[in-house]
């Protein structure tokens, strides 16, 4: 009987500080009034907080860990660096006299944040076998998946009991220690080991890499074009009270995490069948929860499976791209950039589709194609990726 290899602590390390920077991205949302009373603007500008920290990790990640390859920068080194200046963001953040400061802030904390995360998927990769990789990647996107479910609450009881700065200096604090303990656990790199910027540039002319990031983007915009609008969905259509609602976001939390587990565990053998099930999973449940009209169990249970499947599919994306290229810091942080753009692209055609005059459901058909888009995206690999189609 064969046993599984035992994880590195290193490896909890990092999905740690993940969870301190996904926590730091969502919480706004769990303080929106006490931000938008502490500096005098509406919810909508509060609401721009979160999308100013998805666009700096769309679009200054990559660049960024450009800039650091150029220079030859080990990954463990840049890791520290980068986490050195988020939590200086950070501060600032919790110490913003204005919202402009605020809002500054919040960019320089997404573009390092981006970084961070791709450079946590590559020291990941290097720090386990090959076998093991899937298993080790769903281990750090448990921080991921855990920040919803008991970061984003944390702090709003924080905010709740001591103000906002406080739970904003309480993420700068599980940042520092998170910059320290990756300063002094993590493996030390000499300069120039790991792969250079051009052969990792190289890496990305591969159709099979962009492919992937098609597929990955299609995931997390489908299952965010949904996520956005669930409360009202569920308050106005389906007639959950509102006080229901929290219990109901902490089940779909459970779900991603149950979920993230069991794909992480089949995520490195069977990786396109982990995302095609999902994704096809993922057009039904949806499909079903736009014509689940007053029934409360189908309501339900479609919620909760887009929970299981959507996000939590996250370990087999990267499975997929660390097999499509070498998984560097630039194949990995381009990865991050491309999910915060389709988050951020299915939030907001979820949006578009309800100011259109479609209804509140809409974006549950926006999802499901997206997610079919998804799932057409990926046959033509799948296929080719399957025992049978490799025999001929």
């Amino acid at each position: 009987m064969t046993t599984r290899s035992k994880l590195p602590p290193t490896v909890y390390l990092l999905g740690l500080t993940i969870f301190s920077l996904v926590t730091a991205e969502f919480m706004v949302a769990g303080m929106m009034p006490a931000l938008a009373s502490a500096f005098s603007v509406s919810l909508a500008q509060v609401g721009n907080l979160i999308a100013l920290y998805a666009l700096g990790m769309a679009l200054g990640g990559p660049p960024v860990t450009m800039l650091l390859l150029s220079r030859g920068i080990s990954n463990q080194r840049a890791l520290v660096g980068l986490l050195a200046v988020y939590v200086l963001a950070g501060a600032l953040a919790a110490a913003a006299p204005t919202y402009t400061v605020l809002a500054l802030a919040r960019i320089v904390m997404g573009v390092s944040s981006a970084a961070c995360i791709g450079l946590c998927m590559t020291l990941c990769a290097g720090l386990v076998s090959l076998q093991d990789r899937g298993r080790a990647i769903s281990v750090v996107l448990a921080g991921l998946m855990l920040s919803p479910v008991a970061g984003v609450p944390a702090t709003a009881w924080v905010e709740h009991h001591y103000g906002w700065r406080a739970s904003a200096w309480l993420v700068v604090a599980l940042a520092s220690l998170c910059t320290v303990l990756v300063a002094t656990r993590l493996p030390r790199a000499e300069a120039g080991d790991e792969p250079s910027l051009g052969s990792q540039w190289i890496s990305l002319k591969n159709r099979s890499l962009w492919g992937a990031y098609v597929t990955s983007g299609l995931i997390i915009g489908a299952t965010f074009a949904a996520f956005s609008y669930c409360t009202p969905i569920l308050i106005e259509e389906v007639g959950v009270a509102p006080a229901q609602v929290a219990p109901l976001l902490a089940l779909y939390g459970v779900a991603n995490v149950l979920g993230n587990m069991v794909v992480g565990r089949i995520a490195d053998r069977h990786t396109y069948a982990a995302l095609g099930w999902g994704l096809a999973l993922l057009v039904l449940a949806l499909g079903g929860f736009a014509l689940a009209g007053q029934v409360f169990w189908l309501n339900l249970a479609c919620f909760l499976t887009v929970g299981l499947t959507g996000v939590a599919l996250n370990p087999a994306m990267v499975a997929r791209v660390m097999k499509a290229a070498e998984p560097g810091a630039l194949v990995n942080t381009l990865h991050t950039s491309v999910i915060t753009a389709g988050l951020a692209l299915g939030s907001w055609a979820g949006g578009a589709v309800i100011d259109a005059g479609l209804g509140l459901r809409a974006p549950l058909w926006l999802g499901a194609g997206m997610a079919l888009l998804g799932l057409l995206s990926l046959l033509r690999p799948w296929y080719h990726a399957s025992p049978a189609a490799a025999a001929r």
